[in-house]
């Protein structure tokens, strides 16, 4: 029994050792007197926290959305050719700015053309031979009449004249495409745009079937960006356009640094992705000075309303907590001077001139707020906070409710010390 009692006395000690640090860890700080903190340390919440501080303020707030997009053009056009023959010419340098019905290509007319006269001669043949079959019907008509033919004969001379009036149709419809045949040889822009790299070269045997074609051509201006927006915005985007508001938006670099042009929102497509919950919108841009380049990553910044008369503190005035988002609200205090109406001591009366007037120190308080949108800088408080009201903006990280503040003075204007004062009052008095 003696040596399991001397077995459990050190962790007895050990554990009470334990306790006794804790408990001088964890205490707060003994204060002695009317509130002057013990041992020479000042109590924390008589000390006031440096602060910087602002008032909150009203305005607008645009209601903007960012988001990654891809410039599209409006048109890209793989030129082709719509018959098979020898590229004789190409009339285009790679790179260069082309406008619709400019001549690109050419291929070698003169076999459509050879098809062309072959057919035409057909036709003066069939033409011919109508009109010697209209003629043998007015003659066979008169005989008839006359009772000198079959009835039958005049009715064979009518089919006649018709299968010769649809022989002419034919071989003129054989020209007419001979005619298109020639027409495609000349390959024309399709639309105004630049030029890509050139895929075939003249002298080559070119046919519909050419899996480049003969060179891509594209659209830079107007230019589009497609992007797309969380459907959550959608009822105001659609609420907007149907209000016939024109809805800017802005093409920013990858970096979302540099502004590359400006736009607005031409289509929004007709049904949300449902594997991203998003809906795609294009923006349609001038692009003059083609700062915008096809197939081109951007940010597009879309102005999709206007929060008017809000209330508005910088974004770092607001904090989180258990209870939700709140700010620290500062409670100004009146200057009132120190000991004010006391009779000062005999021989104190130049000191005490020259003390400066202690102002009692603004104190702070928690106030719960709900937030709206936020830009870079500011944020929306919807609810808890009016316009005019003093928030904490830096300096919150040692701040509780009822802790006392000061707004450091900026930098070169510190206060004057007493002597200074002292100082100024004897030059004065010179």
């Amino acid at each position: 029994m003696p040596r399991r009692r001397r077995t459990i006395l050190p962790w007895i000690v050990l554990v009470l050792v334990v306790a006794a640090i804790a408990f001088a860890l964890l205490r707060p700080h003994a204060k002695t007197g009317a509130g002057h903190p013990a041992h020479g340390h000042a109590a924390a919440g008589d000390t006031p926290q440096p602060v910087t501080e602002q008032a909150a303020r009203t305005g607008d707030m645009p209601v903007t959305l960012t988001e990654l997009g891809t410039v599209t053009p409006l048109a890209t056009v793989t030129v082709q050719s719509q018959i098979s023959g020898y590229l004789m010419e190409v009339n285009f340098q790679e790179g260069q700015e082309v406008h619709r019905g400019d001549q690109l290509a050419l291929i070698d007319p003169r076999p459509y053309i050879a098809t062309r006269d072959q057919y035409a001669g057909q036709m003066a043949r069939d033409n011919a031979l109508l009109g010697q079959a209209r003629i043998d019907l007015v003659r066979y008509q008169t005989l008839l009449r006359q009772h000198s033919i079959a009835s039958q004969q005049v009715d064979d001379q009518k089919y006649l004249v018709g299968q010769y009036e649809g022989t002419v149709r034919s071989d003129q419809a054989q020209i007419d495409s001979a005619n298109l045949n020639i027409a495609y040889c000349h390959i024309t822009a399709p639309v105004d745009g630049r030029v890509g790299l050139r895929q075939v070269d003249a002298g080559n045997y070119v046919t519909p079937g050419l899996t480049n074609g003969l060179v891509v051509l594209t659209e830079l201006h107007p230019i589009s960006v497609i992007f797309s927006v969380p459907e959550d915005n959608l009822e105001t985007l659609m609420a907007r356009l149907r209000a016939g508001a024109v809805l800017p938006v802005e093409a920013y670099d990858r970096t979302d640094t540099t502004h590359l042009s400006s736009g607005k929102v031409a289509v929004v497509d007709n049904q949300v992705d449902v594997n991203t919950g998003t809906v795609k919108l294009r923006a349609v841009f001038d692009n003059k000075d083609e700062r915008l380049f096809p197939s081109q990553f951007v940010n597009a910044r879309l102005l999709l309303d206007t929060i008017h008369d809000a209330v508005l503190v910088p974004t770092n005035a607001v904090q989180n907590g258990p209870q939700g988002q709140f700010v620290y609200v500062v409670r100004k205090s009146a200057a009132q001077p120190e000991a004010a109406g006391a009779t000062p001591a005999p021989g104190d009366e130049k000191s005490d001139a020259a003390k400066p007037a202690r102002t009692p120190a603004d104190t702070v308080t928690i106030r719960n707020v709900t937030t709206g949108v936020s830009s870079g800088t500011d944020i929306v408080i919807s609810k808890g906070l009016q316009a005019g009201e003093v928030v904490v903006t830096d300096g919150t990280e040692h701040l509780r409710e009822g802790s006392k503040v000061t707004v450091p003075p900026p930098p070169g204007t510190a206060a004057a010390t007493p002597g200074q004062h002292r100082h100024h009052h004897r030059q004065a008095a010179e």
